[in-house]
């Protein structure tokens, strides 16, 4: 019932803009690449537990495989490149509004990546439409770095007064259960975690030869660990990250609903500009039969969502500049957020 009506709440757009494939391409640029370049540096690590002995940790190179496509009309302030390598990020893709009216802007990318020995697959995902006096915009974002992941609609009425765009609407969003902690009935009394019984009852197993040795096998029977250090150190926390990671998954997705007000204010000169945004959304609703909804986590009261943005740059004469631009999000209990201020000074 809530696809539907969230198909429902989309169908201005389909009924509204009458397009043909190319039209909808028109303007549109279709890329792929790879990057990549060095990681972390290598780190030598000594011990002295049996002699002298060194190991080194190696973090392996960085990578990235991108492909996507993209239909965003540019702002005056952003520079035309001449390729798309993936390397590219414009804070102004956070943007609720484009300046592109009465036609479809998209986004479509995913990414194959590793960053510091860790690897990912993102993906942004973005339609908006902006008419006249009311606009929408699906987007889905999964960034493994910031570890957030979630899919969002919003429909909303728009007034411009004096050049700032407000407007207010309804938002949509699907997300796993943020605020559910796996680990939390395994807690003890006094906040430390039982953590032995519970590699136990994911089927580890403990081997005593009587003479003092212990040895710790896997559910598969290999032996991970001939001490308790390393049980404790390396085969624990792997088992925790694999244990709450199978919990989270096999958890229904949440859907939560949302009242939203925001704003929208874009000025350009060649001397200067300012380009701002944010979103709030103070009111939810979430099924509190759901034990895992945020909601509930919250000790069943209201919390405040939001998300800002702002793109600044002023050229106090043809040689001194300076900017500043940056983007913060906070969802649920997720944080994630980014900026770029500096100087320029041009010599002729």
């Amino acid at each position: 019932m809530k696809k539907i009506l969230v198909l429902l709440l989309c169908l201005p757009v389909i009924s509204s803009a009458q397009f043909t494939a190319k039209e909808f391409f028109k303007y549109s640029t279709v890329y792929g690449a790879v990057n990549g370049g060095n990681s972390l540096s290598d780190v030598d690590v000594y011990s002295v537990t049996s002699g002298l002995e060194t190991k080194t940790v190696e973090t392996p190179f960085d990578y990235s495989v991108l492909f996507g496509a993209r239909k965003i009309k540019r702002y005056g302030y952003e520079p035309k490149e001449a390729f798309k390598n993936g390397t590219e990020s414009s804070f102004s893709d956070g943007a609720t509004e484009g300046i592109w009216s009465n036609e479809i802007e998209f986004l479509f990318q995913g990414e194959f990546k590793r960053q510091e020995g860790e690897a990912y697959f993102d993906q942004h995902h973005m339609v908006r439409y902006v008419a006249d006096d009311w606009m929408t915009k699906i987007e889905y974002l999964e960034d493994g770095f910031a570890d957030v992941k979630y899919f969002e609609s919003s429909e909303r009425y728009r007034y411009e007064w004096k050049g700032i765009s407000f407007n207010l609407g309804i938002v949509q969003r699907m997300s796993e259960p943020y605020g559910y902690n796996p680990l939390s009935e395994w807690l003890l009394s006094n906040g430390n975690l039982h953590y032995t019984f519970l590699a136990l009852e994911e089927g580890y197993t403990v081997k005593f030869d009587g003479n003092g040795g212990i040895e710790y096998f896997d559910p598969a029977g290999r032996s991970v660990s001939t001490s308790t250090e390393v049980w404790e150190a390396v085969v624990i926390p792997e088992m925790l990250a694999n244990y709450t990671e199978n919990k989270r998954e096999a958890l229904p997705i949440n859907w939560t609903h949302s009242w939203v007000v925001g704003f929208d204010y874009y000025k350009y000169t060649k001397k200067s500009w300012l380009h701002t945004w944010g979103s709030l959304m103070p009111i939810h609703y979430s099924d509190d039969k759901n034990e895992f909804s945020y909601y509930n986590f919250n000790g069943e009261k209201q919390w405040m969502d939001y998300s800002a943005g702002i793109i600044f740059g002023y050229w106090y004469n043809k040689n001194l500049g300076i900017f500043l631009e940056g983007t913060y999000n906070k969802y649920w209990n997720r944080e994630w957020h980014g900026f770029s201020a500096g100087i320029n000074y041009r010599v002729f």
